[in-house]
């Protein structure tokens, strides 16, 4: 691979989305051939608690993709985001989307409602030149399939619980590469964006009114969206961000202070950081595992209180730039493998409730 490789090129952007497609619709006799044909077999999968680390294609396809097509055997996939690009010399391919299927069987525990049902779902490839996959970075939102299956374990959110929309500019699926001052505008912005949310200080300055006061409100929207994964819920507007997710969140977490540069290195002193940061014409993915580190000092995330303990988070953001801004921005986050780090076990409170309908229905 070239030090520097190119945007991903059409042929492969939609020979690799087509593999994509085929993987998620395959039966699952025929997943392993589709599967071995699209990544190398010592390749990385990094996938939502409580699969997480795999190494290699027969533990994706054993503990991943099976278990999966077996609870919804009529699997497909639908993109809403599709984008590529390039970053420190690794090839990207990046999706926001969901599974669809009609829950026939359990899965991790969720009891199958017999129902259609929705996984959203983030995702980011390292490919080769060819498209071949190296490491593949898999956030899955079970904590929303819990949510469909009736067995929520948590306080309500805050903001809305229903499905992601797709870009209002409905291009979100770019099989062309972009162009590359377009691109590098986009991924720009998106940094300009982040280095006034690490600068902010949170210890003397956090309010309501600061937050809305603050830089980052010359990069949103008026009309901006922001899809958080479930636990928090979709917002909208500046204001809705704030009250619904910016600052319970930031209260609740104490994050590094300091200069845009003096919060990276304390991050990456810890072990969290960016593995993908592109631009791909007006869309923007930066991604981390873990990519936030912060201290849980302060009470209400999700209606529980503090551990006073160290988090790490695994987190995407895939943005969509329009009219010189930021329009949009879907956040896939593992909320189970954050909330297991807060103490609180959600597939242990999700079974306990499943024990208790049947005890009652028992009486």
């Amino acid at each position: 691979m070239s030090e520097h490789p190119p945007s991903p090129s059409g042929t492969l952007r939609s020979r690799f989305r087509d593999r994509l497609l085929r993987l998620a619709g395959s039966p699952a006799d025929a997943t392993a051939d589709v599967l071995a044909a699209m990544a190398a077999p010592a390749s990385e999968w990094r996938v939502a608690h409580p699969i997480n680390r795999l190494a290699g294609t027969e533990a994706a396809l054993a503990l991943a993709y099976l278990p999966l097509k077996h609870a919804l055997p009529d699997l497909e996939r639908r993109d809403v985001v599709f984008v590529g690009g390039s970053y420190e010399g690794r090839m990207y391919l990046a999706a926001v989307g969901h599974y669809c299927g009609t829950m026939r069987g359990d899965w991790l525990g969720i009891p199958a409602t017999g129902t259609p049902v929705y996984l959203r779902y983030g995702e980011v490839y390292e490919v080769t030149p060819d498209g071949t996959i190296l490491q593949a970075n898999l956030l899955w939102d079970v904590l929303d399939l819990m949510r469909q299956a009736g067995v929520w374990p948590l306080a309500e959110p805050l903001g809305s619980p229903e499905a992601w929309s797709g870009p209002i500019t409905a291009d979100g699926v770019r099989l062309e590469p972009s162009d590359p001052g377009a691109s590098a505008a986009s991924i720009a912005q998106t940094l300009a964006m982040h280095r006034t949310l690490a600068e902010f200080d949170d210890r003397s300055r956090l309010s309501f009114d600061n937050l809305m006061a603050m830089p980052q409100r010359e990069h949103w929207h008026p009309k901006m969206m922001w899809y958080g994964p479930a636990g928090i819920g979709t917002t909208r507007g500046l204001d809705g961000f704030v009250a619904g997710h910016q600052l319970p969140f930031r209260i609740a977490f104490h994050r590094p202070q300091g200069s845009f540069e003096d919060v990276t290195a304390e991050r990456r002193r810890h072990g969290a950081g960016h593995y993908i940061r592109i631009g791909d014409g007006p869309y923007s993915v930066t991604g981390g595992w873990p990519s936030v580190y912060a201290f849980h000092a302060g009470g209400g995330f999700c209606g529980l209180p503090p551990t006073n303990k160290p988090v790490f988070m695994r987190v995407m953001d895939f943005y969509l730039h329009d009219e010189g801004l930021i329009r949009e921005n879907w956040v896939p986050l593992d909320m189970l493998d954050l909330l297991a780090q807060m103490g609180f076990d959600a597939m242990g409170r999700m079974a306990e409730l499943l024990s208790r309908r049947t005890r009652a229905s028992r009486v």
